[in-house]
């Protein structure tokens, strides 16, 4: 496999580095900020009930084993770990169920390996809310330009930029919040760069979520390492060998340094409200429009098309799951779920039972999935052949931000509810939505932090 160009490229780290050290709050566009809380309160919801999976259950029970300070709160638990461990578990744990926040440009997650570095930090070091959410920021506009940089062609490769890129942007977050000048925060990229590691062949396993989860934990090592005056190449990805040249066919510095639409790519994040890989969220989007429209029974269907970018297909079409896991990365089978009417927003749904009920079966072996050559990535398109012999179809992009950000923290907390309130109860659930909504006039995130437990 060839190498990537990294001529055109000199300098790109540092100017990352000096960018990612600049962020302040009083310097963030007020949608930033906004988003940011949106994000935080987002992966707050999914890791609550994702602390409750077995994955999380092993990764607990490692590290009470191997001990340490209390200086970080697991969520969803009543303990602390030291702050690494907390990152590397609360981490894993907001990726468990796959229904966290995504980002194009990144091709990944943003959140799930910023968000448990930096929460850890602020709780260990008592940070304000503004320098948790400038922090936050910092991390995640790093992280979508380095995807930038390299994209598409690391993830082609195989990588999950979650846990690749998402290590970079773990680091830069941590790296601003420690108060990290440029040449050392250039240093944390470079040790997080040579740690950066996540393959695409885990989907559907207990090592997907891990990902996000050890990127969020070396990031913070990285920044931590860069503090004490550990050294890396100041110019890892540009380098000789360095992150570009051999994770990418590409490395184009242009589009990593390039305004985002809207101001900030943290503004262009999407939500999901489907527990599903995000992939599969268009063409679920239009089964459920057709089965509401059309009032389609399962019985009804003769044979389904879903039309999908090719990318797709590498990504979440599993043919026929075996486990409730398998069933977020399958087109067809997402598509037997809406065609059946079942709820695709309640974590539930995706259970092995599901995976392998017979009539869901049935109804998945119907589906086809097809390439289109439609020029956005993320439209999917459903056609329904119905036994009477009539033919429905209709299609759908979730892949465009939300002007509305009012109306997005509204859709965000009642997903937010019903997703922790099983875990932690409507009350507490509601204190800890109260304080993320004013969390940029917190003064020591440690009290936040408290409203994480559950006892």
């Amino acid at each position: 496999m060839a190498t990537a160009d990294v001529s055109q490229a000199a300098g790109l780290t540092e100017k990352l580095a000096e960018q990612a050290a600049a962020y302040s709050y009083r310097s963030l566009p007020v949608d930033a900020a906004t988003v940011a809380k949106h994000c935080l309160l987002d992966f707050l919801g999914v890791t609550l009930p994702g602390a409750q999976e077995p994955l999380t259950e092993i990764l607990r029970a490692e590290a009470y084993a191997e001990g340490g300070a209390p200086q970080a709160s697991l969520i969803g638990s009543d303990q602390q770990v030291t702050a690494s461990q907390a990152a590397l578990i609360n981490g894993s744990a907001s990726h468990a169920l796959d229904y966290d926040d995504v980002q194009m440009h990144l091709s990944g997650h943003p959140t799930v390996p910023v968000a448990p570095a930096i929460l850890a930090l602020a709780e260990q070091h008592r940070l304000s809310g503004e320098q948790l959410i400038a922090a936050f920021v910092a991390g995640v506009e790093t992280e979508c330009r380095i995807g930038a940089a390299v994209s598409p062609s690391h993830y082609q490769r195989g990588w999950h930029a979650t846990a690749t890129i998402g290590t970079f942007g773990a680091a830069a977050a941590a790296a601003n919040a420690l108060g990290l000048d440029a040449a050392q925060t250039a240093m944390a990229l470079g040790i997080a760069g040579t740690q950066a590691a996540g393959l695409k062949s885990m989907f559907g396993t207990m090592c997907k979520p891990f990902h996000a989860g050890r990127a969020a934990a070396s990031g913070l090592m990285a920044a931590r390492l860069a503090a004490r005056g550990f050294t890396s190449r100041p110019n890892v990805l540009e380098i000789e060998q360095g992150f570009g040249e051999t994770q990418s066919d590409a490395l184009r510095a242009e589009a990593a340094l390039a305004e985002p639409q809207g101001g900030s790519h943290i503004r262009n994040t999407l939500f999901k409200y489907h527990a599903a890989c995000y992939l599969t969220h268009s063409s679920l989007e239009a089964a459920h429009s057709l089965r509401k429209q059309h009032n389609i029974a399962p019985q009804d269907v003769q044979a389904v098309k879903v039309l999908v970018d090719r990318g797709h297909l590498r990504v979440c079409n599993i043919l026929e799951p075996q486990v409730g896991l398998e069933t977020k990365f399958s087109l067809r089978m997402t598509t037997a779920f809406a065609l059946t009417g079942l709820d695709t927003a309640r974590i539930e749904t995706y259970s092995d039972a599901n995976a392998t009920r017979p009539d869901l079966v049935a109804l998945r072996d119907k589906v086809s999935v097809e390439v289109h050559n439609k020029p956005a990535a993320q439209e999917s398109e459903v056609v329904i052949d119905l036994a009477s012999g009539n033919s429905h179809s209709a299609t759908a992009n979730v892949a465009i931000p939300a002007s509305d950000l009012d109306l997005q923290w509204e859709k965000l907390l009642a997903k937010f509810h019903a997703i922790a309130d099983p875990v932690m109860g409507h009350g507490r659930a509601s204190e800890l939505a109260a304080a993320i909504a004013d969390l940029e006039n917190c003064e020591n995130f440690a009290e936040v932090a408290q409203l994480m437990r559950v006892h």
